[in-house]
């Protein structure tokens, strides 16, 4: 079955609201094992809307609606659908009760224009709505199924998550559902982790494979559509095993995990503990970690030193590191491992990971903005450094940076550093 969803309202086109009901259903759809290949915006406008209508006929079996069913004027879906099909409009008693109910507990006047919320198409099946009062509707008529859902996400999801899904269910007979495995990746970029798999993108067929980017990540999605999990994991398995075998120096998780989730967790596996050490980060891979719920049993603490002052004062870093003609600098390997072996030795820790560069706008010591070097010190063993030449403005170069600083940890903890 393919599905369009048309989100229904003028304050979607006018950017007052953002549109995360096609998110929501585009997700819940898929789990169904329905395909959305198009997402439609209409204003509130009864031609327009009949236009969108008779268009995505053209090309979906199923028409999803949001929004529309308020009781304004404007909330015309309910309206437009009804007069694309030739079919009345009654209205739902069980709907007008709950109505009528809500207006006598609050005390107040019934207002007639609710009246609205709880008419039906003629020949639809009633979608209740447990936390507000627009009745939905679900109905087929020549071959296309129709289901209309409120614009507010804490009505539309639960209604859709129940009676809409079970309308959906019972025309669909046997379920194909989709299966996907989530591979997250650190270290390397899109471009790069598409060049090592490029072979298995261009030949896809089923399963199939889905890059998603971000700063300092890479996600793939492998999918499949199956009766149930047994057979979608017989599905995977080949081009999984595929995946990881070309890129296990990189792939960090398989699933939606962020790289400081995944370090956290690997870290209290271990029972070691970490600090931090940074300077033109800011204090961002601090904040990473401690969104991470529990990560207070392995994250003792961390520092920023901004200024040589407090490089020398917080961290021991030498002065002749920083100041002199013959200073490497605050931007150096040698401050780096300096500050990663200081923030150590203070705090007693496994690991320390330090972060000294420069972020932007403009070139500091004489050196480029985006150059950037990370060290890690570790009990036990000789500290590391890596040097970074990083592009993109001022939040993306602290950005990556860390996320680099946090991928060189992952790998001590998996052997590879």
């Amino acid at each position: 079955m393919r599905a369009e969803i048309i989100a229904v309202g003028t304050e979607l086109l006018l950017g007052q609201i953002v549109n995360t009901n096609a998110q929501y259903l585009s997700r819940g759809l898929a789990e169904l094992g329905i395909d959305v290949y198009y997402q439609t915006v209409v204003g509130d406008n009864k031609e327009r809307l009949m236009h969108a209508i008779g268009i995505a006929r053209g090309r979906a079996d199923l028409l999803v609606f949001t929004g529309g069913l308020g009781p304004t004027l404007d909330d015309l879906t309910r309206d437009a659908l009804a007069e694309y099909l030739g079919r009345g409009i009654e209205l739902h008693e069980p709907s007008m009760d709950k109505i009528m109910k809500m207006f006598a507990g609050r005390g107040g006047a019934f207002i007639e224009s609710n009246r609205r919320q709880a008419l039906l198409i003629e020949g639809a099946t009633p979608l209740r709505n447990d936390t507000g009062l627009a009745v939905g509707n679900a109905l087929s008529a020549d071959g296309t199924h129709y289901l209309l859902l409120p614009g507010p996400p804490r009505e539309m999801k639960p209604m859709f998550d129940n009676d809409g899904s079970a309308w959906l269910k019972e025309r669909l007979g046997q379920s194909f559902a989709l299966h996907s495995v989530m591979l997250k990746f650190a270290g390397i970029g899109e471009s790069g982790l598409e060049d090592l798999l490029i072979d298995l993108i261009r030949e896809q067929q089923d399963p199939t494979i889905a890059p998603y980017a971000k700063e300092g990540e890479v996600a793939i999605r492998v999918s499949t559509k199956a009766t149930d999990a047994e057979e979608a994991a017989r599905k995977l398995e080949g081009t999984l095993n595929a995946i990881r075998g070309r890129t296990s120096a990189y792939l960090y998780a398989e699933e939606d995990l962020t790289l400081e989730a995944t370090v956290v967790r690997e870290l209290t596996r271990r029972q070691l503990t970490l600090t931090l050490a940074e300077s033109c980060t800011g204090g961002l891979v601090s904040e990473l970690i401690t969104t991470i719920p529990g990560s207070a049993v392995v994250y003792l603490g961390g520092i920023v030193t901004y200024s040589n002052a407090m490089k020398m004062r917080q961290l021991g870093v030498p002065e002749a590191l920083l100041e002199g003609l013959d200073a490497p600098g605050a931007i150096s390997a040698e401050t780096a491992v300096a500050m990663a072996e200081g923030m150590r030795a203070v705090a007693d820790s496994d690991f320390a990971l330090s972060i000294t560069g420069n972020a932007g706008p403009a070139a500091a010591e004489e050196k480029p903005v985006g150059l950037v070097y990370v060290g890690l010190a570790e009990r036990g063993r000789e500290t590391r450094v890596e040097k970074l030449q990083l592009s993109g403005d001022r939040e993306g170069i602290r950005l990556r940076a860390a996320k680099r600083a946090l991928y060189m940890l992952w790998q001590s903890l998996m052997g590879q550093g």
